[in-house]
């Protein structure tokens, strides 16, 4: 149960930034999302092999230190033009959730080599999480 309000609290302030323009750099990153609130956490993605290895994947993840300033910072930067790529920005757990609907999860447990039983323990617990985010979002539009 503690895991599972840690994740929650996690959720609700991370963000999955994506369609990142291939010359955003991790400073730039920070120094465009930093206005909105102080920055415990981001993770700059790269390719780890291949022909790619070393440059930008094109995503990633920035933690706030509270909820309030992942959803200024969201409702900010969403759609906004950096470089030649408008911003995707989504809570880190509305993602997780997309992808789990459209079924990459379930792919990547296998490639990782996680054990069934805690992949799905941990996939539950990200689509709670992201469930009870998108009825918090619901009940603050309405």
């Amino acid at each position: 149960m503690e895991t599972n309000r840690l994740l929650d609290e996690n959720c609700e302030s991370r963000l999955y930034i994506g369609n990142l323009d291939q010359r955003l750099t991790e400073s730039n990153l920070i120094k465009l999302f930093s206005p909105f609130g102080k920055i415990i956490s981001e993770d700059f993605l790269y390719h780890t092999r291949g022909p790619k290895r070393g440059e930008p994947r094109g995503y990633a993840f920035i933690q706030y230190s509270c909820e309030k300033e992942a959803q200024l910072a969201k409702s900010k930067m969403h759609g906004k033009l950096v470089g030649d790529h408008p911003l995707v920005v989504r809570l880190a757990s509305e993602k997780c959730l997309i992808e789990a609907t459209n079924g990459v999860n379930a792919g990547d447990a296998k490639r990782t080599g996680v054990s069934g039983n805690l992949s799905g323990q941990l996939n539950k617990s990200v689509k709670i999480a992201a469930i009870k985010n998108k009825l918090k979002a619901l009940e603050k539009e309405g």
